[in-house]
């Protein structure tokens, strides 16, 4: 049986809107982890991303930090550190400061991608080496970091030890759904943006996972795209500001989160237009009734563990009602 009493959680990438600027995004950033908290959300994750002006998200431990600031309870982590980019033993030791600091309210998502084009990953990167192939041995040593004091090796993170911050792996493709499977970790499925493989990893990972300290079963969440309204009209229309967005990736340009058109004739081209279509398929979209319909489909078939949400919806207020609309559904209310 399908349920769709699940826990919901938020992504937020921290998107600059048009007419406004970094500060901004930064403060609707706080103010959209302050709602959703109220709603019961149960964690709040920011993502990674480097050499885009239209997200404030490169520096995702400073602003998880400054979340966890103002907020009271809700979980706040990384959807992800992008390891490749960063020291395992840098990231085990600020994420081990900020849980020193804010007990028991630390995710680490963690994921293989740089977040960013090939020449700025070279400039982030620590090495010249292709840190993308160390992945399996850095998520590893963060385990080991976060670990208990026996089982540290010479260097170590203080504040880190023993602090058992959670670990999740991210993947947009089948390669992370093998390495969380066998390190017995949760699984974050990035369907909000690359859901080709969503079904052949969901499947990897419960087929192959291997009990752990960590996790007894596989625990499966899927991020997906949710634009939720009072009517499926107004849905379809704001989700012309996600349609904009995607369409702002497929031509790699830099327009900042815009408000919703009309209509879409116009701005793209057909292929544009099935490209950017093909990225946003896993998408919840209408009225309360309707995501409930779509959210029952989708747990019939893939019945996951807990939800992340990302809504790219361009005024706040609405972006905010859009989260408390998904969370209406799933509290059965």
């Amino acid at each position: 049986m399908s349920n769709i009493n699940v826990p919901v959680s938020v992504l937020n990438l921290a998107p600059i809107r048009k007419g406004q600027g970094a500060k901004e995004a930064i403060e609707a950033m706080v103010s959209l982890a302050q709602a959703t908290e109220e709603l019961g959300y149960s964690r709040y994750w920011i993502a990674e991303h480097h050499n885009t002006p239209t997200l404030v998200s490169s520096a995702t431990s400073i602003l998880i930090k400054h979340t966890l600031e103002h907020t009271k309870s809700i979980r706040v982590g990384s959807g992800g550190v992008m390891l490749p980019n960063h020291s395992p033993l840098v990231v085990a030791e600020q994420f081990g400061t900020m849980a020193t600091i804010y007990p028991g309210r630390l995710d680490l998502g963690l994921g293989r991608a740089p977040g960013t084009d090939m020449m700025t990953a070279s400039a982030l990167r620590r090495s010249k080496n292709d840190s993308v192939f160390t992945f399996p041995e850095d998520v590893q040593a963060l385990l080991t970091y976060f670990g208990p004091l026996e089982n540290q090796g010479y260097v170590k993170a203080y504040p880190g030890v023993a602090t058992n911050i959670p670990i999740y792996i991210l993947g947009s493709s089948t390669d992370s759904a093998y390495l969380a499977a066998k390190l017995g970790l949760p699984y974050v499925f990035a369907s909000h943006f690359a859901p080709r493989y969503m079904e052949e990893a969901i499947s990897i990972y419960r087929d192959r996972f291997q009990p752990s300290n960590y996790l007894d079963k596989p625990y499966m969440m899927v991020c997906l795209n949710v634009i939720a309204a009072e009517s499926d009209e107004e849905a379809k229309f704001e989700s012309t500001t996600m349609q904009q967005f995607f369409l702002n990736v497929v031509r790699g340009t830099q327009t900042p989160l815009s408000p919703p058109v009309k209509t879409m004739d116009g701005l793209w081209s057909p292929h544009e237009e099935q490209m950017a279509t093909s990225m946003s398929s896993v998408t919840l979209m209408g009225s309360k009734q309707s995501i409930k319909e779509q959210l029952t489909a989708f747990q019939e078939k893939y019945n996951v563990d807990e939800l992340m949400a990302v809504s790219y919806i361009y005024d706040p207020e609405k972006q905010k009602r859009s989260y408390e609309i998904l969370k209406e559904v799933v509290s059965g209310k």
